[in-house]
C-alpha cells in the first residue's frame, strides 16, 4: 500500500495563467491504480486553451492527458498489472456501457473522454499533469521499463493514429501521403510506414523538413514544389493510394482530393481546424471514382493497444518528437515553449 496522500498538480486558472495546486488524493477505488507521474507533455488542445484560441474549454483546468509513469499501489479488482511497471494513458471507460461491450471505448456514455467534466473540488479536466494520478485500470498500457518517460507519454496521441490508420485499412506497399509534418504529422507517417506502406510527407517548414527527413521519411518541401506535381511523379502519374490530412486548413484538402488515384482513393480527414475548413468536392465525383472520405477523432482501447506495442517494438521513434523538457515548477515557462512555431511537443517532468 502507498502512503501518499497528498500531490502537486498545474492548473489553467485563466488564459496564460496556469499554477501549481495541491490537493488531498481521492480515495483508490477498487478497479483503480495511482501512479507516480514520470512525465505529462503539452498538446495542442492544451495550449490551445492557455492561449485563449479554444473557447470551449473550461477554467479552473487540472489539465493534461498525454502521460506516463510508474505504478505504485493498485485496488483490489485490477487485473494484469504490477506495482513498479511503467503505463502509458489511454482513455478512461466504464467496460460496461453498450459502446465498450462494442469495443468502442471512446465513445463510453458513463465516462469518456472529455476535459469538462468536473471533479468533487471544483476543477475541470483529468489532472494529467499531476505528481500522482489516479487512473481505472482498463486505461492503462504497459510499456518497456527503460522508455523515457516522455516518450512514453505519447500513447495517447499514437493511439489516436492507430485509429486513423485501422481506418484506412492499409495494406503493405500502398502509397500514402501525409500533408503536414507537424507532431501528428509525423506520427501518422512513422504508423504507415510501420504497417509497411511507402509514405511522403508534405511540409514548408525548415525544422519540421530536417525532422522529417532525420527519420528517413520521403520529404516534399511545398515551398519549392508543386505538392501535386511531386505525388503524381513518385507514384508515375497514378495518385496517391490514401491521403492523410494532418492539418485542418481549406488547402491542404483541395490538395489531396487532387493528388490522390483515379478509383478506390481514400482521404483521411486527421485533423480539425479552427475556423473550419471547406471541402470542395461534389458527390458525384466521389460517387464516380468510388472515393472514401474517412473522419477519425479519439481512439479506441484497440488502437492505444497498438500504440503501447508499436512503442514497446521500437517500431516508431519518438525521441525527435520531445522538443524541450521542464519541470513541473516551470510550468508557465513550458507552455511559452509550446506555442513557439514549428514546436513538437513540449513536457512536464516530474
Amino acid at each position: 500500500m502507498s502512503n501518499v496522500e497528498m500531490t502537486r498538480f498545474a492548473v489553467m486558472e485563466a488564459e496564460r495563467v496556469v499554477k501549481i495546486h495541491i490537493r488531498k488524493l481521492p480515495e483508490l477505488k477498487a478497479d483503480e491504480v495511482l501512479i507516480k507521474n514520470g512525465a505529462c507533455n503539452i498538446c495542442t488542445t492544451d495550449y490551445g486553451q492557455w492561449t485563449g484560441a479554444r473557447k470551449n474549454l473550461l477554467f479552473p483546468m487540472a489539465w493534461g492527458h498525454e502521460f506516463a509513469g510508474t505504478v505504485v499501489d493498485m485496488g483490489a479488482e485490477v487485473k494484469g498489472f504490477e506495482v513498479g511497471e511503467m503505463v502509458g494513458i489511454g482513455y478512461d471507460n466504464c467496460g460496461e456501457c453498450e459502446f465498450c461491450k462494442k469495443g468502442l471505448t471512446s465513445e463510453c456514455v458513463l465516462i469518456g473522454a472529455g476535459r469538462n467534466k468536473v471533479s468533487e473540488d471544483g476543477y475541470h479536466g483529468g489532472f494529467g499533469c499531476s505528481e500522482y494520478v489516479i487512473k481505472p485500470y482498463r486505461a492503462l498500457f504497459k510499456l518497456s521499463q527503460d522508455m523515457d518517460c516522455s516518450e512514453a507519454a505519447f500513447v495517447e496521441p499514437v493511439g489516436t493514429v492507430c485509429q486513423g490508420i485501422r481506418k484506412l485499412r492499409l495494406t503493405p506497399g500502398e502509397k500514402v501521403v501525409v500533408i503536414g509534418a507537424g507532431t501528428m504529422g509525423i506520427l501518422n507517417a512513422m504508423v504507415a510506414r510501420a504497417e509497411g506502406c511507402d509514405v511522403l510527407i508534405t511540409e514548408m517548414m525548415a525544422k519540421k523538413l530536417k525532422v522529417a527527413e532525420d527519420l528517413g521519411l520521403h520529404v516534399v518541401d511545398v515551398s519549392k514544389e508543386d505538392p501535386v506535381e511531386a505525388v503524381m511523379k513518385w507514384t508515375n502519374g497514378k495518385g496517391a493510394d490514401s491521403v492523410i490530412l494532418a492539418v485542418g486548413v481549406t488547402a491542404a484538402n483541395d490538395q489531396a482530393l487532387a493528388m490522390v488515384k483515379k478509383y478506390h482513393a481514400k482521404i483521411l480527414m486527421f485533423a480539425a481546424g479552427y475556423p473550419a475548413p471547406e471541402l470542395h468536392v461534389d458527390s458525384n465525383l466521389i460517387h464516380y471514382r468510388k472515393m472514401e472520405l474517412i473522419g477519425t477523432f479519439s481512439a479506441d482501447k484497440c488502437d492505444f493497444a497498438r500504440a503501447a506495442e508499436l512503442m514497446r517494438e521500437k517500431k516508431i521513434d519518438l525521441s525527435r518528437l520531445v522538443e524541450a523538457k521542464f519541470p513541473l515548477d516551470e510550468v508557465d515557462k513550458a507552455f511559452e515553449a509550446a506555442v513557439l512555431p514549428g514546436a513538437y511537443r513540449v513536457s512536464v517532468i516530474f
